[in-house]
């Protein structure tokens, strides 16, 4: 999470130097880490999920005198990161910002993780579902929010979000099946 640490650097001095606004940096504390895991599910690289959740965390910090409710920050600013992925994928980006490949570190248990095979055929699958299912399922089973904050930070309604989970849950698990597999 280097551009992460990047970010917090670079958000220490910019608040001595123009006072950041509070709301960014109490919501960087809480939810960088988790942002980070949330772009990873839609993009293969570590380095640009990081550079997402920056991007997503300075146009927070450029726009956040406009936030009225401050409890809907953090559905903001996962809004925020979806879209940014969605924009990344679109594109076909390396990186939001052009730089050298990170040095690669020691493996950490999520690379471990990821590297199952089991794991990949759960993101396989979750990356061939539709925009919308893609996108419910993440947030519930991935970042374990409730159907209603998945619904502000989408903005779609309660009832669209628990179909979305129904049918993204069903193509899941008739992808993921043993018996799909065998039959012609």
């Amino acid at each position: 999470m280097e551009a992460v640490g990047v970010l917090a650097a670079g958000a220490q001095q910019t608040r001595s130097a123009q006072g950041v606004d509070p709301l960014v940096v109490a919501l960087f504390t809480a939810e960088a880490g988790r942002l980070v895991s949330l772009a990873r599910f839609f993009v293969d690289d570590q380095t640009a999920a990081e550079d997402l959740v920056q991007e997503a965390f300075i146009r927070l910090a450029r726009n956040s005198h406009r936030i009225q409710d401050e409890a809907r920050a953090a559905a903001y600013l996962r809004s925020i990161v979806i879209n940014l992925a969605r924009d990344h994928n679109r594109r076909g980006l390396v990186s939001l910002r052009h730089r050298p490949p990170a040095v690669l570190d020691e493996p950490s248990a999520e690379d471990r993780a990821s590297d199952n095979e089991s794991r990949r055929e759960v993101v396989s699958a979750l990356r061939a579902l539709p925009r919308r299912q893609r996108d419910c399922v993440a947030l519930r089973y991935y970042l374990e929010l409730p159907v209603p904050e998945i619904a502000e930070t989408l903005g779609v309604s309660v009832n669209s979000v628990k179909t979305h989970l129904q049918r993204g849950l069903r193509a899941m698990a008739a992808t993921l099946s043993p018996t799909a597999e065998e039959e012609p």
